[in-house]
C-alpha cells in the first residue's frame, strides 16, 4: 500500500464509500479503497481503484492504509439502520478504534486533508421528541445527549478531529450526515434504513400480490432523507472548503414515515394495507436538518427531491428483490 495516491476512502466497500470511490475515479483521481469486508461483499468494486481489505481499527493497518495519500475520507464504521443501532450499541462504540487510529495515522503521515463522516445521531435527544421538530442546528449537539452508542462515538470522534486541528494544525473537515439513501445500498438483512426498507416491502408486495406491509412505529415519526448524489457533492465540497466546523449535510424536506410510504406506493402503482409495529426500534420522534450554516458557508444545500430520489432507489431495490425471488 506504499504507493502514492490522491485519495484514500476508508469504508470504500460500503454504500456511501462505494459511490464516493466511483465519483473520485471519474474525476481522474487515483484512489485507494479500503474495507474490512471480503470483496464479494463490497457494495461496489471499482477495478480502477487500489482495493484493499484491511481492519482499520488496528493502528498498523491504519498507518499502512494512509501511506502516500494526499487526502483521506474516513467513512468506515460499524453501522446500519435504527434496528441495528439500537440493538448493537457496543459494536457501534467500538468504531472509535477505527476513527481514532485513522486520524492518528493520517496526521503522522502528513496527509493534507482529512474528512470525517459524522451523523445527525450526535444531536441531543431532548430536542427530537416531537414529530413537528424544529430543524436541528449545529449548536444543538451540546449540551451532549446523543444517540446512545452510535451517536456518542460520532460526537467523540468529531471532537478528536477538532483537537487535532487545535493542537497540531491538522486540517480536518466534519459533515453530519442526515439519512443518506440511494441505489447500491443495504436493502435487507437488518441494517437497512427506512427508504430502502420501505422500497423492499413495497416491491415484495408488488411481486407477491400480497399488499400488506409492516411499518415500524406509528408512522407519524418524521425524518428528512438525502439522496446519495447530494451527499457526494456536499462531501467533496466540505472536504475542499475553508471551514473546519462540523456542518449538517442533509435534506431539509421533512416527511412522516407514512408519507415516505405514500411516495413509494405511488411510484409502484399500488396501495398497501399497513400494520404498525409499535414495539419496533424507531429512534427519535422527529429529526430534520437546519441548513442555514451550509448555505452561509458554501451557498448550497442538498436539493434532490425525495420523489426523484425514491424513483431511482425503488427501481434498483425492485430489481434486487425480483432477482432474490427468482
Amino acid at each position: 500500500m506504499g504507493k502514492q495516491v490522491d485519495v484514500v476512502v476508508a469504508g470504500g466497500g460500503g454504500f456511501i464509500g462505494g459511490h464516493l470511490v466511483g465519483a473520485l475515479l471519474a474525476q481522474g483521481l487515483s484512489v485507494r479503497s479500503i474495507d474490512i469486508k471480503p470483496r464479494d461483499e463490497w457494495y461496489q468494486l471499482h477495478d480502477a481503484a487500489d482495493n484493499v481489505i484491511a481492519d482499520l481499527s488496528l493502528l498498523e493497518n491504519a498507518r499502512a492504509g494512509v501511506e502516500g495519500a494526499r487526502q483521506v475520507y474516513m467513512l468506515a464504521a460499524d453501522m446500519g439502520g435504527m434496528g441495528f443501532i439500537e440493538n448493537n450499541k457496543a459494536a457501534c462504540m467500538m468504531s472509535v478504534l477505527t476513527s481514532t487510529h485513522m486520524l492518528q495515522a493520517a496526521h503522522e503521515a502528513g496527509v493534507e486533508r482529512y474528512f470525517y463522516s459524522s451523523s445527525a445521531c450526535v444531536y441531543a435527544a431532548g430536542k427530537q421528541t416531537d414529530p413537528d421538530v424544529t430543524a436541528l442546528r449545529e449548536e444543538d449537539a451540546y449540551p451532549a445527549q446523543p444517540e446512545d452508542g452510535y451517536g456518542w462515538e460520532k460526537l467523540f470522534s468529531e471532537r478528536m478531529c477538532r483537537h487535532y486541528t487545535e493542537d497540531y494544525g491538522f486540517t480536518t473537515r466534519v459533515a453530519r450526515y442526515h439519512n443518506v439513501y440511494g441505489p447500491h445500498g443495504t436493502w435487507a438483512g437488518g441494517r437497512e434504513k427506512a427508504p430502502a426498507a420501505v422500497c423492499r416491502k413495497v416491491a415484495e408486495a408488488v411481486l407477491s400480490g400480497d399488499h400488506r406491509i409492516e411499518i415500524w412505529g406509528d408512522g407519524l415519526q418524521t425524518r428528512s432523507f438525502m439522496y446519495i448524489d447530494d451527499c457526494l457533492h456536499g462531501t467533496q465540497m466540505i472536504m475542499n472548503g475553508d471551514s473546519g466546523v462540523p456542518v449538517n449535510l442533509g435534506s431539509s424536506e421533512l416527511v412522516t414515515i407514512n408519507q415516505l410510504v405514500d411516495i413509494v406506493e405511488h411510484i409502484a402503482g399500488i396501495r398497501c394495507e399497513r400494520s404498525y409495529r409499535l414495539d419496533a426500534p424507531q429512534g427519535v420522534r422527529g429529526r430534520n436538518s437546519d441548513n442555514t450554516l451550509i448555505r452561509e458557508i458554501y451557498g448550497w444545500e442538498p436539493s434532490i427531491s425525495l420523489v426523484d430520489g425514491l424513483e431511482r432507489t425503488y427501481a434498483w431495490v425492485y430489481d434486487q428483490v425480483k432477482r432474490a425471488h427468482q
